[in-house]
């Protein structure tokens, strides 16, 4: 990788303020020795253990002399000024590297030196360095803390009055956790004048109704909102019954938030004035903007410190009591609650917003994202997980800008709240539809799926199946586990309610001869309670109350569906089953949840007596798979995060030389020939069956002679480049069990395919066992996703696979090899031995390693990896390369 590969960055301080970070260079020399010059001599002293102006100029030299190897500096600039500085200087006989730091007085203490440490550090590690060393005066103590605080490992050394340290640049998680904390406080500092607002100013209201900017401006105003509010209006004086301006520059009070509603042509002047005023934050509701107009909009964003919401987005709303801002075009205004919601369509925006008001749950934070500029659902989470309110975050997400930081994000805050989102984009039609809508494609549907199943997202199909889940999680305890008992008034509804719970993953099992027993005494004559419970139609509303207050508390199942249809005998003795479940009943450990068919609604959310809500709904199958979704929310809490596994035996850096060598061969990226695949999964001990490489009869012949087994049997592969399916295109033969059949096997093969065939590949046949595939294909915009299923043949034909999105952690690993529906066999089925789950663990995590360790894998497949009882063996592999620069998802930088 060339110095001129990383483009300059923007990225967020600890306080909120937007710096630019690039590489220095030539032109930056005057503004590195302007940044010395106004150091006090204090400062001064630190940096050069000198006060002399003469290193000050040297200093200047070194950052803007011609490039050379080894040394790269960065620096961060706000408004055009050079702000901060840090460089490096490797040392030629060794992995490390020199490291120095400098920021402008004024900018002290506001995470300037952090922050270039990390894109410095992130830089070095690709140029081959492993750790910086840094000499300090032991006085220096700000420099010692922020070594101290990256989350690297750091040792000190005293000499004197200097300290010598060194810090290691290998990531682990505590490095990862520190980047993590160091992000939300500063995401969450730049999202305050967006979300909590002290004062608001709307561009773009008309002074005749039926405008989208008038239409912002009265719900702004008939909500109440808290702080000031002004409109720009280049002639009126006030609109909407709010005062107005001819311009930003002539508000009387500089506003946090802008909410811009003018047409697209005139988007990025507005930007720019905003961001000359001072503006904190601007919500551009306008649509339809070309490149060129996008582009300035998010330049002006940018330059001036600006977040932005939007454009071609509904708005956002906060219903906090000290803020009570509704800056958005829908009907009605949001009630007050504990539900943040992010949406990229408007109009899915209007439909959770109507669902939630129609259960009653109330909402925290709105906000619609629109095309998504700036603001994205990952910034959302990370506000919704420190605001103090917020305890249900729901997402529509059509695209992703950094899915594997949202993943990041999404696995910590789903420990605190539940996550639901759409599932939006699964189909190819989908897909093309929210890019046409959103300017920005959806992904494949397993690597979306591995996504939200790693990162403990609830992910639902529909908007009604998102308020279905929404509703019980609000309401309800979460299930232990998938046990179901159905109790219905009417056998037959009992028994579809039986029917959609298996067919969402649950089960109804059979209850206990003594828990029988008990709910046969309570239950009218004709009873049944094998489960269903079926309580016939006579039952009265304490005996009802009775039984479903026992099963609740009963450990043989883990929750309790009710099904309640309308009866003549029910209507003629005034009894009110619903009024069973919602009055005279404590709350239970166990969630309780309600079918009625005759109900109007999907789902509601009727109050319990003495506090609470139960959810209703009007299809069992909606609630099975509401109950379906809490179960998995409950079992991906119990257990543990996991971690990524150690690997001791991995040469990474032989792998690199690997992949260099060959795409400096092949610049435009190629599959590897069998040696090459070889020596590459041999860095990463991958076990591979033992092969010879052959370019004529005779060759084959001594190779077989040299690998056949004991019982003297060969397979034989035709290989040319760019062949990837052997068996559909016939080119191997197996079971070649003397010479001559070795022969006659080659010269079938030179005969069928002639001139194309470099060679083939020979390898004894393997033993009997159970094939799998496993392999790696790396994701433009989520990153590597490892694939395992089963193998062979059947591959395509069967589709038995799962995918996870590395790097894999050991419960990753565990949940890959038991997703598909051929897992059984690897635990020994049918009297089949089981095969060795160690070896096939380690073989995931190697490739999770090997595709993050080499962004330029753009496919690995181990088809067929031969599972046995004592180890695991690829038979087969397949590698591909293409040239891709190295990529850090947690480096911290705007979008």
């Amino acid at each position: 990788m060339t110095d001129t590969d990383r483009p300059p960055v923007h990225a967020l301080l600890t306080d909120g303020t937007t710096v630019r970070i690039r590489r220095a260079g030539p032109d930056d020399h005057d503004q590195v020795l302007h940044l010395y010059e106004q150091m006090s001599d204090a400062n001064l002293r630190l940096r050069f253990f000198s006060v002399s102006r003469t290193s000050a100029r040297q200093g200047a030299d070194r950052v803007a002399g011609p490039r050379r190897p080894g040394y790269r500096a960065l620096v961060a600039e706000h408004d055009g000024r050079l702000v901060g500085l840090a460089e490096y200087e490797a040392d030629p006989h060794g992995p490390t590297a020199d490291v120095a730091l400098a920021v402008a007085d004024d900018w002290h203490h506001r995470g300037v030196a952090t922050l270039l440490l990390e894109h410095l550090a992130d830089a070095a590690r690709d140029a081959g360095v492993s750790a910086f060393t840094a000499d300090a005066l032991a006085e220096n103590h700000e420099v010692l803390k922020v070594f101290h605080d990256l989350g690297l490992r750091v040792t000190r050394r005293y000499d004197g009055p200097e300290v010598h340290c060194v810090v290691q640049l290998t990531e682990d998680e505590d490095y990862l956790r520190a980047v993590d904390a160091r992000g939300r406080l500063a995401d969450a500092v730049s999202l305050r004048p967006l979300l909590r607002p002290r004062c608001v100013v709307v561009i773009g209201a008309g002074r005749r109704p039926g405008s989208v900017g008038r239409a912002i401006l009265r719900n702004i105003r008939t909500e109440s909102f808290t702080g000031r509010l002004f409109a720009v209006h280049p002639q009126a004086g006030s609109v909407a019954g709010v005062r107005a301006f001819p311009s930003v520059a002539a508000l009387p009070r500089v506003p946090d938030l802008a909410v811009v509603a003018v047409p697209a042509a005139a988007v990025p002047e507005v930007a720019e004035e905003c961001g000359r005023a001072g503006v904190g934050a601007l919500l551009v509701v306008s649509a339809g903007l070309d490149a060129r107009q996008a582009g300035a909009l998010l330049a002006a964003c940018r330059r001036y410190g600006m977040r932005l919401a939007g454009p071609n987005c509904l708005g956002l709303a906060n219903t906090e009591d000290g803020i009570r801002l509704d800056a958005t075009f829908a009907a009605r205004h949001p009630g007050s609650g504990t539900a943040g919601v992010a949406v990229q369509s408007g109009g899915v925006g209007i439909a959770l917003l109507d669902g939630l008001a129609r259960l009653g749950i109330g909402v925290s934070t709105f906000v619609s994202l629109g095309d998504k500029y700036d603001v994205s659902g990952n910034d959302l989470l990370q506000w919704w997980e420190g605001d103090g309110r917020t305890d249900l975050a729901l997402l529509h997400l059509e695209s992703f800008g950094n899915p594997r930081a949202f993943s990041r994000t999404a696995r910590r805050v789903a420990r605190t709240m539940p996550v639901l989102t759409v599932d939006a984009g699964r189909s190819e039609a989908g897909r093309r539809a929210a890019a046409s809508h959103t300017a920005a494609a959806a992904t494949r549907t397993m690597t979306r799926q591995a996504l939200f199943t790693q990162a403990g997202v609830t992910a639902t199909r529909t908007i009604g199946e998102l308020l279905d889940a929404a509703a019980l999680l609000h309401s309800q305890p979460l299930p232990a586990g998938t046990r179901v008992a159905v109790v219905t008034n009417a056998g037959g509804a009992g028994v579809l309610a039986a029917d959609a719970c298996a067919d969402a993953g649950l089960a109804v099992p059979p209850l206990p001869a003594r828990l029988v027993d008990e709910l046969l005494r309570s239950l009218p004559e004709g009873a049944g309670a094998a489960n269903p419970v079926d309580t016939t139609a006579a039952v009265g509303e304490e005996a009802l109350r009775a039984c479903v207050d026992r099963l609740a508390r009963h450990g043989a199942v883990d929750a309790v569906l009710v099904v309640l249809v309308p009866t003549a005998v029910a209507a003629a003795t005034g009894e009110d089953l619903v009024r069973a479940l919602t009055e005279g009943r404590e709350a239970a450990p166990r969630p309780v949840v309600a079918v009625l068919p005759a109900q109007a609604a999907r789902v509601e959310l009727p109050a319990v007596e003495g506090g609470g809500r139960m959810p209703a709904y009007s299809d069992a199958e909606d609630a099975a798979r509401a109950l379906a979704h809490a179960a998995e929310r409950a079992r991906w809490l119990a257990e543990l995060p996991g971690s990524v596994a150690e690997l001791d035996d991995v040469d990474s850096a032989r792998a690199r030389t690997v992949v260099a060598s060959f795409l400096a061969e092949h610049p435009e990226g190629a599959w590897l020939d069998p040696r090459t695949t070889a020596e590459l999964l041999d860095c990463y001990g991958v076990p591979q069956l033992p092969w010879a490489w052959a370019r004529n009869e005779d060759e084959a012949v001594a190779a077989a002679r040299r690998l056949a087994g004991a019982d003297g049997r060969v397979v034989m592969k035709a290989y040319w480049p760019g062949l990837v399916h052997k068996s559909e295109q016939h080119a191997l033969h197996l079971d070649l069990q003397n010479a001559s059949q070795v022969r006659a096997a080659h010269r079938d093969l030179v005969t069928r395919f002639g001139d194309r065939m470099t060679g083939v590949v020979v390898q004894p046949l393997a033993e009997r066992g159970t094939e799998l595939f496993a392999g790696v294909v790396q994701d433009e915009v989520f990153g590597p996703l490892v694939v395992f299923g089963l193998g062979g043949t059947a591959t395509e034909l069967l589709a038995d696979h799962a995918g996870r999105l590395a790097p894999l952690t050991d419960r990753d690993v565990r949940e890959l090899i038991t997703s598909p529906r051929c897992s059984p066999l690897l635990f020994g089925y049918a009297g089949t031995p089981a095969v060795d789950l160690e070896a096939l663990e380690q073989l995931l995590h190697r490739l999770s390693r090997m595709a993050c360790d080499l962004p330029q894998l753009a496919e690995a497949d181990l088809n067929p990896v031969l599972a046995g009882r004592t180890g695991i063996t690829a038979l087969d592999a397949r590698v591909r390369l293409v040239p891709r620069l190295p990529h850090d998802p947690y480096l911290r930088r705007l979008r």
